[in-house]
C-alpha cells in the first residue's frame, strides 16, 4: 500500500472502530446519445467508476459502444482484471484494453499494449478522436496529462469529462 494520509488515518484506527464513508456523489455518468462511443480512461484507481459504469451498461444492454482503456504501472497492480474481461464477453459493445507502463512487451506472456495513454493508441482501437465522448478518472497527474493530450489532438473539451481521485 502506498503510504497516503487516507491510508494512515485507516491504519491508526482500533480494529473494530466504527468508520463513517460518504459517496458516491456527483454525476460521472454515461451519456445519453448511444450513437456516440463512450472512451473510458482510467489511471489505476480510477477504475472504480468505471467498474459500476460498465456493469451497469451491461445488465441494461446498453447500446453505447464502449472502449475501457485501463492504464496500471505493473500487471500485478491492475484490479478487477478478471471482472473486466468477463464484462467483454457478456457485452458485445465493450472492448476491453489494459495498458502497462512499467512492463517490457512480452512480460509473462502479455501480448497487449504497454506503455502510457497516446492519441496513437486510441485511434488503434477507437478509430478516430473527433465523436467519442471521453471520460477521465484516476490520479489527477494522469488525469490531466490525458486531458491535455486529448485536447492537442483535437478533441473538443466539451466532449471530455473527468473525476480525480486524490490522496487515497
Amino acid at each position: 500500500m502506498r503510504d497516503t494520509v487516507f491510508k494512515r488515518a485507516l491504519s491508526a484506527l482500533p480494529i473494530g472502530e466504527e468508520v463513517r464513508i460518504e459517496g458516491p456523489m456527483g454525476s460521472f455518468t454515461l451519456h445519453n446519445n448511444t450513437s456516440r462511443p463512450a472512451v473510458l480512461l482510467a489511471g489505476g484507481i480510477g477504475i472504480a467508476p468505471f467498474l459500476s459504469i460498465l456493469s451497469y451498461a451491461a445488465s441494461e444492454r446498453l447500446r453505447h459502444p464502449i472502449f475501457l482503456f485501463y492504464a496500471n504501472r505493473y500487471l500485478e497492480d491492475a484490479a478487477f482484471m478478471d471482472a473486466l474481461w468477463k464484462l467483454g464477453e457478456v457485452n458485445p459493445r465493450f472492448r476491453f484494453i489494459p495498458t502497462f507502463t512499467r512492463i517490457p512487451n512480452n512480460y509473462r506472456g502479455w501480448k497487449g499494449e504497454t506503455g502510457h495513454f497516446s492519441p496513437e493508441m486510441f485511434s488503434t482501437h477507437v478509430g478516430s478522436l473527433r465523436g467519442p465522448i471521453f471520460y477521465l478518472a484516476g490520479p489527477p497527474t494522469i488525469v490531466g496529462g490525458a486531458c491535455r493530450m486529448l485536447c492537442q489532438a483535437g478533441v473538443d473539451q466539451d466532449d471530455i469529462r473527468t473525476e480525480e481521485f486524490a490522496g487515497y
